[in-house]
């Protein structure tokens, strides 16, 4: 059964993010919070460069992709994002403290990302690795179809 969550947005969710980060022992600094702030207001899954290239306008100065994905490996690791694999990029995490196994439905048509905690879909994944000797860390899956708005456009 899906996992349902309190879902943070807007301020409540940067202030969840920071505390999250200081928990996991590092800090919470200006360039991380506006990679963080980037990605929030993402209406997509965004990758590096596009996280860089919107603060490098907003800046008026030349942000790297390399230091951005340095960020973005971080905030995965602190639970503050998700990579999205098949498209290498980028979702927040609505809710930071807060680990379970993902399920991320992408829209092939407009692009958009449902993200499901579900810890029973993956329990057959995770039985059969460690079965099999394999420690796994956390399974993230990704199914690809139409989301509800583009689904009933296609059947319309």
């Amino acid at each position: 059964m899906a996992h349902i969550h309190a879902l943070h947005d807007g301020d409540a969710l940067d202030g969840a993010a920071e505390r999250a980060l200081i928990a996991a022992g590092e800090q919470w600094t200006p360039m991380r919070a506006r990679v963080f702030e980037a990605l929030r207001q993402s209406a997509k899954p965004a990758s590096a460069y596009d996280i860089a290239e919107l603060i490098s306008k907003r800046e008026d100065r030349r942000v790297p992709a390399n230091s951005i994905y340095r960020i973005l490996d971080l905030f995965v690791e602190a639970n503050l994002a998700h990579r999205i694999e098949s498209a290498n990029a980028y979702v927040v995490n609505r809710h930071p403290a807060c680990r379970h196994d993902c399920l991320f439905l992408i829209c092939d048509q407009c692009g958009q990302v449902l993200h499901l905690d579900d810890d029973k879909a993956t329990e057959v994944l995770r039985n059969g690795a460690i079965a099999s000797g394999f420690l796994p860390r956390r399974p993230i899956l990704e199914m690809r179809g139409l989301c509800a708005d583009c689904g009933a456009d296609a059947t319309s």
